[in-house]
């Protein structure tokens, strides 16, 4: 522990006594309001009769009061239902699993709607033997179960040419963390004949979907036999529409727009296709109009959710858990700093378990705030040792052309009443 978690740890410890003891830290009118406060003195409706019965929810939703913790779109980037983006609620969320109901959605032609029983999918090109998968023939693979998150490449792309969205569900929320189930992509190419310890040098395999976009992207088969799975549950049931029921493909740690929804066909190449998400979208446009090939991973990065401008700090003066989001596509989150003074002095925030490779890493940083006005930055380092950039770092580099992979710092500027805005600072 650190001196300045230490201190913070004692303050909250002596905090919580004083109010429990003597209210002192409550100040005595908050301790006297407490002890005749008729919501734990006088019997409530809720404890005076029978709830709701077992049945009345056969699929189990949030309680009302939580029915504002919900996908959101922006209505000038999303100007149509079919070529969408909404954003995960990431502010509102704790822990690291995104419930499938506030996953992010991202779509080119629209969620289609595909039975299992008419699912398909077909292995072709250079291999020993062209083979077409029912979704009952995957189920009877050796499956696995796995963690990752997905990120969309324009998470974040907005913020290049400075602060813009007002809050971290449409600054990150192209974001979500889930764990799939399903088959490795080495287990059904290997059943297709593909001899994974044969010469593979230059090799690829090209993912296509079954919707009407015919979205597809080339992968290099270094990274399709290492990791790559073919997902068929989500959280412990099956996809949701929007996520590419009944399949999808998983291509941990790499850019949103590869895990390719509706997956329809697999086809071993000995170069890559080349397809219009590959080259005219999803490559990073530097400032003398030049594009970036191949950036496929999403490196490490961070957000503080709250406080953050959708979760402003309502109780006033006295302890405060800063937390937020970390994440990098090269590997685990190894720790995360936070800045309440716009990146001058750094604490190392409180991981809430070991990071995960290519897996959301939740973390915290419990302070005593004394209603000054903050900066509040965070940086994740991963296990490669790579430390997550500021934005003048990434402009230096690649100018304000690109609107892809952008994990520059991210700053929130949180005033004396705990209202926060989404700022930038030099």
């Amino acid at each position: 522990m650190t001196d300045s978690s230490a201190k913070s740890g004692a303050s909250r410890r002596a905090f919580l006594k004083g109010a429990a003891a003597t209210g002192a830290a409550l100040g005595a009118a908050g301790a006297a309001h407490a002890e005749g406060d008729p919501l734990i003195t006088e019997v409530q409706d809720w404890a005076a009769g029978l709830g709701d019965g077992v049945d009345a929810t056969p699929y189990g939703m949030p309680i009302e009061f939580e029915d504002h913790v919900i996908r959101r779109t922006v209505e000038w980037l999303t100007a149509d239902t079919i070529s969408s983006i909404n954003f995960t609620p990431i502010h509102a969320l704790d822990g690291t699993i995104t419930p499938q109901g506030c996953a992010f959605e991202r779509h080119h032609s629209g969620a289609i709607t595909l039975r299992k029983e008419d699912y398909r999918l077909m292995i072709n090109g250079m291999v020993d033997t062209p083979l077409v998968f029912t979704y009952e023939d995957l189920e009877r693979f050796p499956r696995v179960t796995r963690t990752f998150f997905l990120e969309c490449a324009a998470n974040t792309g907005m913020e290049w040419a400075g602060a813009q969205l007002n809050g971290a569900q449409y600054t990150h929320g192209m974001i979500h963390n889930m764990e799939y189930t399903g088959v490795t992509l080495r287990t059904l190419l290997e059943e297709a004949g593909l001899d994974a310890a044969g010469d593979l040098a230059g090799k690829w395999v090209y993912v296509e979907g079954a919707d009407a976009s015919s979205n597809g992207r080339s992968i290099p088969m270094e990274k399709a036999l290492d990791d790559c799975m073919i997902a068929f549950k989500a959280n412990g049931e099956a996809l949701r529409m929007e996520h590419g029921y009944p399949v999808r493909l998983v291509v941990p740690g790499w850019e949103g727009n590869m895990w390719v929804k509706w997956l329809r066909r697999i086809e071993v190449m000995d170069k890559p296709v080349e397809s219009r998400e590959e080259t005219s979208k999803y490559t990073d446009t530097m400032a003398d109009g030049t594009s970036r090939k191949w950036t496929w991973t999403m490196d490490a990065k961070s957000i503080i959710t709250s406080p953050s401008p959708q979760m402003p700090i309502t109780h006033g003066k006295g302890p405060l858990v800063i937390t937020g989001l970390a994440w990098s596509g090269n590997g685990a989150i190894t720790a995360v700093d936070v800045s309440l003074d716009g990146g001058v002095t750094w604490q190392e925030a409180r991981l809430a378990e070991p990071g995960k490779p290519m897996a959301l890493s939740r973390f915290y940083l419990d302070i005593d705030w004394d209603g000054s006005e903050m900066f509040l930055q965070s940086r994740a380092m991963d296990d490669t040792g790579y430390v997550q950039p500021t934005k003048a770092q990434l402009r230096e580099v690649r100018g304000l052309n690109s609107i892809y992979h952008n994990n520059g710092i991210q700053t929130w500027h949180v005033n004396a009443e705990g209202e926060a805005n989404n700022v930038e600072v030099s």
